[in-house]
């Protein structure tokens, strides 16, 4: 008998075990950047929002740090971040 469970996602993992790191549909707030952060670590998604915030207050990183993780992480169902895809448009545009 076979005790090894089974993957029932949608998405393949990566070798360490984790899905891939995407923006989340559920449990999203604004653009799922914490939604999807906590997926990935495994974690609670009120302590990534709880990070964010802290960063925010003491430094000012987080508003750049979630800024950039929406701009780097692609959205949950495609491979292609923002990013990418404005890079894509303005390479296939200046030709």
């Amino acid at each position: 008998m076979d005790t090894s469970t089974a993957n029932t996602e949608s998405e393949p993992t990566v070798p360490g075990g984790r899905p891939p790191l995407r923006r989340a549909y559920n449990g999203r707030m604004l653009a799922g950047v914490a939604a999807g952060l906590a997926d990935y670590l495994n974690v609670d998604v009120t302590i990534v929002r709880v990070a964010f915030v802290v960063s925010t207050f003491f430094g000012g990183a987080g508003i750049a740090a979630y800024l950039a993780c929406l701009l780097l992480i692609p959205e949950e169902g495609t491979d292609e971040s923002i990013a990418s895809s404005l890079l894509d448009s303005i390479q296939h545009g200046s030709r």
